[in-house]
C-alpha cells in the first residue's frame, strides 16, 4: 500500500525511546488503506513533532487562540484538489502541514490512560484525515465520519477506539 511522502523534524523533547519516524510512517500507511485518496506517494505532508511553544505559537498566528492544541494542520490542498491528485496518481502535490505539541500529548495519553505513542499514533491519523479534507469542526455528521475514518485507520494498527467511552 501506498501512503503520502511524509518529511519528518522531530524535536528533541520527543526523546529517542521510540522511533517516532516509524510511528508516523505506520500511521500513513494505515491512514491511507482508510482514505485511498491519499495512498499516493507523490502526495508530500510536513509532519513537525514540536514543543507546545512552537505549537502555542502558530495557533495563536493562525488561528486567534493563545494556547497550544495537540495537533495542527494546515492543508495546501482543498478536498477536491485532493481528489482530483488522487485520480491522477503522477500529479505531485504538497498536501499540507501537521504539527504536533508534545506536552499536549504527553498530557492528553495520561487523562485517557493510553500511551504517547498511542495517542501521537492517533494525533498523525487526526492530522492527515484533516489534510485530506475532512473536518470534524463542520457538524455532527462530519465529525461522526472522521471519526469513523480514525477508528478504521487505529484498529488497521491494534489500537483501540480512542472515543469509546469507558464506563
Amino acid at each position: 500500500m501506498t501512503a503520502p511522502t511524509l518529511e519528518i523534524d522531530i524535536d528533541p523533547v520527543w526523546g529517542d525511546d521510540v522511533d517516532w519516524e516509524a510511528l508516523a510512517n505506520r500511521a500513513a500507511e494505515a491512514t491511507a488503506r482508510i482514505a485511498p485518496e491519499i495512498a499516493h506517494e507523490n502526495l508530500l505532508v510536513s509532519l513537525v513533532m514540536a514543543d507546545d511553544e512552537e505549537v502555542h505559537a502558530l495557533n495563536k498566528q493562525w488561528r486567534a487562540k493563545d494556547k497550544p492544541t495537540n495537533v495542527l494542520s494546515f492543508p495546501m490542498l482543498s478536498r477536491d484538489e485532493v481528489l482530483v491528485a488522487a485520480a491522477n496518481q503522477n500529479a505531485p502535490g504538497m498536501l499540507g502541514d501537521m504539527i504536533l505539541a508534545h506536552g499536549v500529548c504527553v498530557r492528553e495519553a495520561a487523562e485517557k490512560g493510553v500511551s504517547v505513542e498511542t495517542h501521537a499514533t492517533h494525533l498523525v491519523v487526526h492530522g492527515l484525515l484533516h489534510l485530506a479534507g475532512y473536518d470534524h469542526e463542520l457538524g455532527d455528521a462530519e465529525a461522526e465520519e472522521m471519526e469513523n475514518l480514525e477508528r478504521k485507520s487505529l484498529a488497521l494498527m491494534g489500537i483501540a477506539d480512542p472515543y469509546a467511552v469507558e464506563d
